[in-house]
C-alpha cells in the first residue's frame, strides 16, 4: 500500500469517527428550533454542529428511526 492510499484510509477512518448521528426526536428539536425564528439557522445549524443543507432536508422529508 502506498503513502497516498495509507493517508485515504486514515482520512476516511476519521471522517467515519466523527460524523454525528442524529436521532428523529433530535431532528424534530432542531427543526422546530429554527422555526421559532429565535437565532438565524445558520447559527442554530453552527451551534449543532450541523450543515444548513442537513436542516433543510430533516424539514422536508419524513424522520426515519
Amino acid at each position: 500500500m502506498g503513502k497516498g492510499a495509507r493517508t485515504e484510509q486514515v482520512v476516511r477512518e476519521i471522517h467515519r469517527r466523527t460524523r454525528r448521528r442524529f436521532s428523529a426526536e433530535e431532528k424534530v428539536r432542531i427543526v422546530l428550533e429554527g422555526l421559532r425564528g429565535e437565532e438565524s439557522v445558520a447559527e442554530l445549524c453552527r451551534r449543532e454542529g450541523l450543515a444548513p443543507n442537513l436542516y433543510y432536508l430533516y424539514g422536508l422529508r419524513p424522520a426515519r428511526k
